[in-house]
């Protein structure tokens, strides 16, 4: 992003003056609406889900928060993951006032109604595709996106003044009426008397209903608002001085129409909410929830990525153990993974990978996995490991089992961009001491070099063992699989040398294990009251269990509060971790932050900039009373420190300072304290640090595009680079994870402080299903490799979908023995759903309202025919039929029998096509308070 336009932006957000505002503050926000109406839709599905399992459901105390309803869905361990997504999604709105800030379709401004309704509808059905598919990351990417215009329509439109009192229901719909729009020509408001705007929208438009939406320039003098068009109106807006003067955008209490500011903001919340309801009904219920990071079991995703070569046989034994030894004491616990992903990788192939939320179809791959080929000693375990960095949630844990060098090692820097912005954590099970005929081994010390160092960055483990050792070493896959692990320290030393390192243990950590690889090393743990042990002591207290094979060792201490110390003497390189349970850690971005009261920022893709000041977004999860005291930057393998200015931005979201980012490689530790329990003395102290290893740059990269691509059709994405050091020809590489083919340029010439721009065009091959998604990262890297920098971008597949209706429903006939006793007679319906003669075909149908049995089948001969068959007590009259087609169109149908009419001519029906679910939302607002 060049200077100006980051200038440009920054005095946008300054000023509030493109949409609802991003901070907080007494006027609603994008971040708000957003997080209101999620929270509320979330709530509505664990209800509906409840009432359909025949179980209790409580709402939470308002105001909700994500732990309040993740522990009312069922799901307290989701807390995090739910918080991520919304945490995600709120950031992705954030971000198109910033990188679309001109761009008057995506605002609604300039009357720029069809092409704004274009970019939500086009959104929704990349969402539908991707939740079709599994892809819930690209799901809430987009989700995030379309959400931004379609809040500001309520804002930047007279939608509010005409006297809606409902949301638009056709912004969401495809070749539907959003209204009455304004001519070109047609004159649509007068100038404001004085700083009072009340008034300026002309007469007739209101009482004819007739749509417009304020026009919007930041030049002087260069302006397309036509003659008597409203304005956006405020401080940066050039045309609001043009008559007729002032504005209509109700973004704030402050703004010119501020005074309708809050029905605006309630009317984005319900719009919002019925956005979310149409993914919802056509996702189902479960894959709505896991769109938002919400499962029934933990958070974490159970990822291996295989060697299958001949030699890896006995490791792939290992592997079906661990897993059937997880999944078999896990399924249906707190601790069953949320997703199970399998990548396996030899040479010359990886892949195909294996996604799935159904733990047998994950222990079906693995036992199928072959064990066979590889020639040569090297296999391609970086491009399997891209594969699965980019297909894993974000926070997961990698295991990555060969007995191989990489043949692909040109993927390092592609492959720590990925960690970096997953910030996931790999551990290498390098089962690599295997002798060859020639008496080899197969993996060199320069060669697991490679494997350690990306452990390292990720915050893993490079575990080394013989063959016979792998079982044994397999213990700390079962120990990660657990829920709610927090790291409290992890650092390394390379060359290895002697040092002191200190952690705080607070009083909701539970099962504290240290971890610890190298080929020799003496190990002392202090406990807070002073007592101390060595870890190859056996009658000591304070580590009450210890196990060690090949270079890797671990401890299970005394959980004991308070100030922790350990002491590694060894001469060799070493790694340490200590991780224990606890529902309290923390997530954060790196994030661009204008300075000011009102500050506005960006999450970044990329590396932050080096030795300049930098900022991070902190919000802490688990506790709805905690606070952050303290965020520091530590040096990876040393002990430099840069400690933040923390600024509360509410909501347990805090904003962090950094005067410079550091130079060398670094982890995140965040310190805060908590005071939820009124019977403690005292408030906890914790403290918890990121695995993942991040560096800054001095170089910068920014790329953006359109995030959805046709299979077939070339897809451009433009690019600049800059750099603050030393001028000189820089390389360019461009790596994507489904291997599609892609063209740019492998170098590009920098001189300091000048940006250059170029292309990476990329193209998916025709036959490419809907809903999948790519991720491509674009890499810079200076003269003779000493500084990086990447761009990461993740874009969904649509294939051109023509189906914009929904299905309908026909009675074929309706039969009852209703009597006075309805307990004991029944009623039945017969119904034929169609998708019309140019649909895609009836995908699935299931009941919306009713405690009936439903039986759906096929039509003999026909794709777009499905026949319904509905038998009920006489006690439930009503039933209701939500039938969804194949690019996820819904539609619902309501039929209802009444006794006391004879059976032929009693029944009441209702065919109803998609029932306006802005009234449903508001309904479900209403019961929920918010007004």
């Amino acid at each position: 992003m060049s200077s100006g336009f980051a200038a440009l932006c920054l005095l946008l957000l300054h000023t509030g003056a493109l949409g609802f505002g991003i901070l907080p503050g007494n006027s609603l926000n994008h971040q708000e609406i957003t997080e209101k109406a999620i929270l509320n839709s979330t709530l509505q599905v664990c209800r509906a889900l409840a009432q359909a399992e025949g179980t209790d459901f409580t709402f939470p105390a308002q105001p909700f928060t994500a732990k309040a309803v993740a522990a009312a869905c069922g799901a307290p361990k989701s807390s995090k993951s739910f918080r991520q997504a919304i945490r995600f999604i709120t950031l992705r709105n954030i971000r198109v006032d910033i990188r679309h800030a001109l761009n008057a379709s995506f605002h609604f401004d300039d009357e720029m109604f069809v092409q704004g309704r274009e970019i939500i509808t086009a959104g929704i059905l990349a969402v539908k595709a991707s939740n079709k598919q599994e892809n819930f990351e690209a799901a809430r990417q987009k989700v995030g996106e379309i959400l931004h215009p379609l809040q500001d329509f309520y804002s930047h439109s007279n939608w509010v003044e005409v006297g809606n009192k409902l949301p638009n229901s056709n912004l969401i719909k495809s070749g539907t009426s959003i209204g009455n729009i304004a001519d070109k020509s047609r004159a649509t408001c007068r100038n404001c008397v004085g700083d009072d705007c009340r008034n300026n929208i002309l007469r007739d438009v209101i009482e004819e209903k007739v749509l417009t939406s304020g026009y919007f320039a930041v030049v002087p003098f260069v302006s397309t608002k036509p003659k008597g068009k409203c304005s956006h109106g405020g401080a940066v807006d050039q045309t609001s001085s043009i008559e007729p003067a002032g504005g209509i955008n109700k973004d704030t209490f402050s703004a010119s129409h501020g005074h309708l500011h809050t029905d605006a903001a309630n009317l984005a919340i319900a719009a919002t909410s019925s956005l979310l309801v149409d993914i919802r009904e056509a996702a189902g219920d479960r894959p709505f929830l896991q769109m938002l990071g919400i499962s029934k079991g933990s958070s974490k995703a159970l990822c291996f990525v295989i060697d299958t070569t001949k030699s890896m046989s006995d490791d792939i034994a290992a592997v079906r153990t661990v897993t059937s030894s997880i999944i078999n004491s896990k399924v249906g616990t707190e601790d069953e993974p949320s997703v199970y992903i399998l990548v396996p990788f030899n040479d010359p192939d990886f892949g195909p990978a294996i996604k799935t939320t159904d733990p047998k179809v994950f222990q079906t791959a693995i036992k199928s996995l072959p064990a066979a080929g590889g020639g040569d000693d090297e296999e391609l375990s970086l491009s399997g490991l891209q594969l699965a960095l980019s297909m894993a949630p974000s926070n997961s844990e990698v295991f990555l089992f060969t007995d191989a060098p990489a043949k692909d090692k040109l993927l390092k820097s592609t492959v720590i961009a990925l960690i970096e912005r997953t910030q996931t954590v790999v551990n290498f099970m390098i089962s690599g001491s295997t002798v060859l005929n020639r008496g080899e081994q197969r993996i060199s010390s320069s060669d697991a070099k490679l494997y350690r160092d990306l452990a390292q960055a990720s915050g893993g483990l490079a575990i080394e063992v013989k063959k016979s050792e792998l079982p044994a070493a397999t213990s700390i896959i079962t120990e990660s699989s657990s829920s709610s692990l927090v790291t409290l320290l992890h650092t390394a030393r390379s060359p290895g040398k002697t040092d002191t390192f200190y952690f705080i243990v607070d009083e909701t950590v539970t099962n504290l294990r240290v971890y610890i690889t190298a080929g020799s090393v003496t190990v002392t743990v202090i406990s807070p009251t002073g007592e101390s042990q060595q870890s190859k002591d056996t009658t000591g207290s304070l580590i009450t269990a210890s196990h060690s094979v090949g270079n890797f060792k671990t401890l299970q201490l005394k959980t004991q509060p308070g100030r922790w110390t350990i002491k590694m003497v060894s001469s060799d390189p070493y790694t340490l971790n200590v991780k224990g349970q606890s529902p309290i850690d923390f997530l954060f971005d790196f994030v661009e932050a204008s300075q000011g009261p009102l500050t506005g920022y960006d999450s970044l893709d990329t590396r932050p900039r080096a030795g300049v000041n930098g900022s991070l977004l902190v919000s802490l999860t688990g506790s709805d009373s905690a606070t952050v005291t303290e965020v520091t930057l530590v040096e990876s393998s040393g002990s430099e420190e840069i400690k933040g200015v923390v600024v509360p931005q509410g909501s347990g979201n805090f904003l962090v300072h950094f005067d410079m980012m550091p130079l060398v490689a670094f982890v995140v530790r965040v310190k805060g304290q908590d005071d939820s329990a009124a019977s403690r003395a005292s408030s906890i102290v914790f403290q918890r640090q990121s695995s993942t290893n991040f560096r800054a740059s001095n170089l910068t990269i920014f790329a953006d595009s359109n995030s959805i691509m046709v299979p077939g059709t070339p897809f451009s994405v433009p690019f600049s680079a800059m750099t603050s050091g030393v001028a000189g020809n820089f390389t360019i590489r461009a790596t994507n994870n489904r291997r599609f083919a892609s063209t740019f340029p492998t170098n590009l010439f920098l001189e300091t402080g000048i940006s250059d721009n170029d292309t990476v065009t990329l193209s998916a091959p025709l036959n490419t299903p809907s809903g999948a998604d790519v991720t491509m990262t674009i890499e810079v890297e200076a003269p003779g490799g000493e500084d990086t920098n990447y761009v990461v971008l993740r874009f969904s597949i649509v294939n051109t979908v023509t189906d914009f209706t929904q299905p309908v429903c026909e009675l074929l006939s309706l039969q009852s023995n209703c009597s006075v006793s309805c307990i004991l007679s029944m009623w039945k319906l017969s119904v034929k759903v169609t998708d019309g003669a140019d649909g895609t075909g009836v995908e699935r149908v299931s009941l919306r309202q009713g405690n009936g049995t439903l039986i759906s089948s096929p039509a003999a001969g026909n794709e777009n025919i499905t026949l319904i068959s509905y038998n009920s007590s006489c006690c439930s009259p009503d039933v209701e039929l939500l039938v969804v087609d194949q690019v996820g169109n819904v539609g619902t149908c309501m039929y209802t029998y009444r006794e006391g009419s004879s059976a032929a001519s009693s029944t009441k029906v209702l065919q109803l096509p998609l029932l306006c679910s802005s009234i449903v939302v508001l309904h479900i607002l209403t019961q929920l308070g918010i007004h």
